[in-house]
Formats: structure tokens, sequence, C-alpha cells
């Protein structure tokens, strides 16, 4: 079971800039608390997500820690900028089953994302490090653009043909029901079992468990959460709809009695933090 907290997603959308101190005090609190992974930044453009600018400053001032290091790319620029870092293991692509959204994300159609992707995946193959594909719209298209089980399947060969392993499927504006999430994995996880599929869900606190729920009996053992369930994707030109909350996903661990690893102590310190963070908001 791999939780990847993301930080980075619970505060990239807040207009009010949080200091980089906090942001590093806050980072460096949830490094002690035995995540797999931190998604802490990203190499972006600055008038895209301003929070962001302070990235290279607050991967430099990361503490030493078990957990490993991810940060989102969008471009080759940003890849080389990440792969500069030591301390960073993974760069997060974004890409999407949606022709409309990665033209609102991105500002590139898919074709040109997987040009684009290739030429990521090979820098990071070069430098030691390893890209985490994020599928957005992986449940479902609400923009209306096609969506069905065989063209999930045809994006992650294409993706496994690159050289990627890790996927982490998205439900970026948070309108996939259970039922879509369950059959996206089950889909996908028989078929493809070198493979680690990931659930990035965004949610309302009525349907969190559900999805969770729904991911865990299909097979899906990575899951993306943020303390508080704070955060949303920015660029979806819709209201924000927030991360499922860590907090929720070791509610749903502990009542099916499956161990998590975490420190809960340490874990209880970065909530403190979380909550200054959110004077900000």
């Amino acid at each position: 079971m791999k939780i990847i907290e993301c930080p980075r997603d619970a505060i990239q959308g807040i207009k009010k800039f949080i200091p980089t101190d906090l942001k590093i005090s806050y980072i460096n609190a949830l490094a002690k608390v035995g995540f797999d992974t931190l998604d802490c930044g990203s190499f972006v453009s600055p008038k895209a997500i301003p929070q962001m600018e302070d990235t290279h400053e607050v991967i430099n001032k990361i503490e030493e820690t078990n957990s490993k290091i991810l940060t989102i790319v969008a471009n080759l620029r940003g890849a080389e900028e990440a792969i500069k870092h030591l301390k960073i293991k993974y760069l997060g692509f974004p890409l999407s089953l949606s022709e409309t959204f990665q033209k609102r994300n991105t500002n590139k159609t898919i074709a040109e994302a997987f040009t684009l992707l290739r030429e990521i995946q090979s820098a990071a193959v070069k430098n030691n490090k390893e890209v985490v594909v994020y599928l957005s719209m992986g449940f479902g298209n609400p923009y209306g653009d096609p969506y069905n089980a065989e063209l999930l399947s045809e994006f992650s060969e294409k993706l496994i043909k690159l050289g990627i392993h890790i996927i982490s499927l998205s439900d970026t504006v948070g309108t996939a029901s259970e039922k879509q999430v369950f059959k996206a994995f089950e889909s996908l996880i028989p078929k493809f079992p070198n493979v680690e599929f990931g659930a990035h869900l965004h949610s309302n606190k009525t349907t969190a468990l559900k999805k969770i729920d729904a991911a865990y009996k299909a097979g899906c053992r990575r899951f993306d959460t943020a303390l508080g369930g704070l955060g949303g994707c920015p660029m979806a030109k819709e209201d924000l709809t927030g991360n499922i909350s860590t907090e929720t996903l070791i509610f749903f661990l502990k009542e099916k009695n499956i161990i998590h690893g975490l420190n809960e102590t340490a874990l209880s310190e970065a909530i403190k933090i979380k909550n200054s963070l959110q004077s900000y908001f």
C-alpha cells in the first residue's frame, strides 16, 4: 500500500502566496510521517501557477527523508530544471484522455503532449529519474470527448512502449462515480500487471470513502491524498473539488485492518502546520 501525500496539489491553487519558509516547514513535517512519496512542487511557469514559483528553494531545503520526492513538469525546460535536483526521484507529467482538457491544462494537443513526453522520458532515463504519468479524465469525460475502456487501454499501451511504469488515473474535476472508478482499474490492472496504477481522486466528503473502496476493490494500491482534503486543479476552470483527504484514507485502512505504516505522532505535528496554512486560503 503506497500513500503519496500531495502538498503541491493542496496549495497550488491558492491565490495568496504562502511564504516559502512555511511551505518548507510543512513539507519537512510531512517528510517524517512515512509516506511513500511526497509531491512537493512543480517546475512550471510562475505565470500559470504563481504559488509554485519557489519550488527550487523548497526542494533544496527538504531534510533527509525516506519518502521519495516528486515534482510536476509540463515541458522539457521544467524537466531539465527538476533533473538538476538530486533529491527528486519522480517527474510527474500531466497527460489527458480528453483533448479538451489537454489544451486547457497545457495548451497542447494530445499528440503534441506525447511527443513532449518522449523527450522528457529520454531525459529522465539518462539522469536516473522516473516519470509518473497523471492521466486526467481517467474515469470518464465531462467535456463530451471520447472515453471507454479501449481508450484507457490504448493510452496505457502507448505509455508502456515509452518505458512508463507508473500511471496515476486522475478524477481531475471530481465527477467520477465509484462505479466508474472500479471499472477503470478493473479493466487495466489485470491486463498490465507490470504497471503500477494509482488513484489521484478529487472528491467531496460524501463520496470520498466510496471512491477509495471502489479503487481498492479493483486492485489499486497506490493512492494520492492531501491532509484535510485540500486542493484541486486550478486549470480545470471549474470550482475546485479537493483531493481525497489523507485522514479519510487512513480511516478506510483502519476499518479494513490494513497496515498503513505511518508515524501518527509525526502526522499530528504535520496537521498542526497544515491548519496554519489554511489561514492563507
